[in-house]
């Protein structure tokens, strides 16, 4: 595992956002159409500890923002370019607009004042999505980054902060992948480059300092 950092200042909650990514039913839940992934991500600690983090957020006055993927029933406007896409749609559950599936999976807790943005293609939850224009209108300048999957998502979330201008921190323990040794390797030889490598711990310290938000 990398070597992890103080993020410090980079967590003042005025311009910091924490994004979950994926943490919903379908992917992480009891009934995901992965349950490999819903495994690890559970027995790992990474969900309990993105609960932890989205609690940490509310009490901080931290905005949090969720990013669901899901489909249409009939499919329209999702992207079928890569095999990972096509497999996706012969699982046997489906990410379903307004099914139980996008929910945001427990123990994740949301707020009144939590963003649910909601994406039909793609792998980003950053890039045409809409979320990148939000971003900027709430003042954000650091985006900590949690969720599934280490392999995907997750460094396809860092690298699209990081070339959009936003200082990224990834809680090491607060993503997850299959296989687990890979997400260790993901963090240790690409992450750790390019992110503010921290823990839920040091995260949720950072906000808890004297004189900061409590």
């Amino acid at each position: 595992m990398a070597p992890h950092d103080q993020p410090g200042e980079r967590l003042d909650p005025a311009t910091t956002v924490l994004l979950t990514v994926e943490c919903q039913r379908g992917v992480v839940g009891p009934d995901s159409a992965l349950p490999e992934l819903a495994a690890v991500a559970r027995a790992s600690g990474a969900l309990g500890n993105v609960a932890r983090l989205v609690e940490g957020a509310h009490a901080a006055g931290v905005q949090v923002v969720h990013a669901i993927a899901e489909r249409r029933p009939d499919g329209r406007g999702a992207s079928r370019n890569t095999r990972l896409f096509r497999a996706a749609e012969r699982l046997p559950v489906q990410q379903l607009t307004g099914t139980l599936a996008v929910r945001v999976a427990e123990p994740i807790p949301v707020g009144e004042d939590d963003l649910v943005v909601r994406r039909l293609h793609g792998l980003s939850p950053l890039a045409g999505t809409g979320v990148d224009a939000l971003l900027r209108n709430l003042g954000c300048r650091t985006l900590i980054v949690t969720g599934v999957s280490a392999s995907v998502a997750i460094p396809n979330a860092v690298f699209d902060a990081v070339n959009l201008g936003y200082t990224a921190v990834v809680p090491a323990d607060a993503i997850a992948g299959v296989p687990a040794d890979y997400t260790a390797a993901m963090v240790r030889h690409t992450l750790a480059l390019v992110a503010t490598m921290t823990t839920t711990d040091a995260v949720l310290r950072g906000w808890r300092r004297p004189g900061g938000p409590r």
